[in-house]
């Protein structure tokens, strides 16, 4: 299958007479916006990556062959955001600028150490980017701490290596690292900008642990931290630092702004961009249930059944055949294997009740309870923070994302509420999700850049009912 393939992408790959319809009409629309996406930034076909720069050969991680450098050591540092190795990385979106410099940057893969959702320590990697562009602003150059959005469970599928291996085109193959466009972005504005590969995408020890609150929070902050000791990097301990991050990504950048208070204080967080966060799983559940995304739902249990033992005691006790070996081999996909190879299938295929995870999940009060604990929404975030969320979106739904933006504004945050309005553009194929990730972003770009170079945020809170 084409994500046992060495390569670092995520493989959109179908035969027309083997899918339905609205299987069509879902790689339709899946290709037009990765094409766009990738249109809007440059074109780049790269080879597969070999071994690390020093030399050392690639590992194989779940069947799946990424570069050495992606494997933790086995003793870590005692210090959360310690950087533990870099070394250079080739963007495989870049051209030269006029002074000799690549454009938009000089780029650092990098490992440091966070903490996951038990209190272990764990190698996290991830990529720095010092900009060309000059920062005009008051004070040191600032950080914007990016959360990639779903990318998926394979190590492959590191948003670092997306950044290095951008954008694939072979036969029915289209796989692109759609962030990119965002990060760019950012870096115009003259911000350093840093990306998380998440605890356990890249890092070869375990699997990621997908829409984990916890997880992802300390990994973003981490990777704040680790930024300053880049060698090279000119942001400092006084930089303003923003939070970046659509979908699973807003879900990130929404935690690690609730967590930053008692996680990382000494990070001067400027402003987070928070957008269509995965706030509420139980209603998140319910939305991809038989999606083109249905797949994330096996990431979701995939990595709850690593780090909690009440989710996993449910998956074990109720998940058939077809479902251990469906989750199984979505532990290795990127988005678009799991796309094509699990687009619009009900997870009431894989249990043996014949009821969805969801309702499974809801019959047992340990499950539920840990579910209830990914819960964003229960903290005030510390600093400012951009909610945006399209009012169709049937992927992450609208409904609980706009409620995260109450549950902010009743504890008295800084939160300026965006619903972004467009039509209907197609039941459960991931377009009513994809689409306002592009029509938003000059918009949260132009907010953040203003956040970090100091301008006060003002709240509309105001615009919205509070009251329960």
């Amino acid at each position: 299958m084409s994500h046992r393939n060495p390569r670092p992408r995520f493989t959109l790959h179908t035969t027309q007479s083997t899918i339905s319809p609205r299987r069509r009409q879902a790689s339709a629309s899946m290709r037009v916006l990765v094409i766009a996406a990738a249109a809007a930034v440059c074109l780049g076909v790269p080879g597969a990556p070999a071994a690390a720069s020093d030399g050392s050969a690639p590992v194989v991680s779940r069947g799946v062959t990424i570069p050495a450098f992606y494997n933790p050591p086995a003793q870590l540092p005692a210090a959360n955001g310690t950087l533990i190795r870099s070394e250079p990385m080739p963007l495989g979106l870049s051209i030269p600028g006029l002074d000799g410099r690549p454009m938009p940057g000089t780029a650092t893969r990098l490992m440091y150490r966070s903490t996951d959702s038990n209190g272990l320590a764990v190698g996290v990697t991830g990529a720095y980017i010092e900009p060309s562009a000059a920062w005009r602003g008051s004070g040191p150059r600032p950080l914007v701490a990016v959360a990639s959005g779903t990318m998926g469970q394979g190590d492959q599928c590191a948003p670092s290596l997306a950044l290095q291996y951008p954008l694939t085109l072979s036969g029915d193959t289209v796989s692109v690292g759609y962030e990119a466009l965002a990060i760019y972005r950012l870096l115009s504005t003259g911000a350093a900008v840093v990306v998380t590969d998440y605890v356990g995408l890249g890092g070869t020890d375990r699997v990621h642990t997908y829409v984990n609150r916890l997880d992802q929070g300390h990994a973003l902050l981490d990777a704040a931290r680790a930024a300053r000791a880049v060698p090279g990097a000119s942001v400092t301990r006084e930089s303003r630092v923003g939070l970046y991050g659509y979908s699973q990504g807003g879900g990130a950048s929404a935690a690690a702004a609730e967590l930053q208070p008692t996680y990382a204080p000494e990070v001067p967080l400027a402003g987070s961009y928070v957008g269509a966060p995965p706030a509420n799983l139980n209603s998140v559940l319910k939305g991809i249930d038989g999606s083109a995304l249905a797949g994330a739902l096996g990431w979701s249990m995939n990595g709850f059944a690593q780090s909690d033992p009440a989710l996993r005691d449910v998956v074990e006790a109720n998940i058939n055949s077809t479902g251990r070996a469906a989750l199984k081999d979505m532990s290795t996909m990127c988005v678009g294997d799991v796309l094509f190879s699990y687009g619009f299938t009900k997870s009431t295929r894989w249990t043996t009740s014949g009821k969805s995870l969801g309702d499974v999940i809801a019959t047992s009060p340990p499950a539920q309870a840990a579910l209830d604990r990914q819960r964003i929404g229960t903290l005030k975030p510390a600093g400012p923070v951009r909610l945006a969320t399209g009012i169709q979106d049937d992927i992450v739904p609208h409904q609980q994302a706009r409620q995260l933006a109450v549950d902010w504004c009743r504890k008295g945050a800084n939160i300026t509420y965006e619903a972004i309005s467009l039509p209907n553009l197609g039941d459960k194929i991931l377009t009513n999700h994809l689409v306002p990730l592009i029509t938003d972003q000059g918009d949260a770009v132009s907010w953040m850049a203003d956040r970090l170079t100091g301008r006060t945020a003002y709240s509309n809170c105001w615009t919205m009912p509070l009251q329960p």
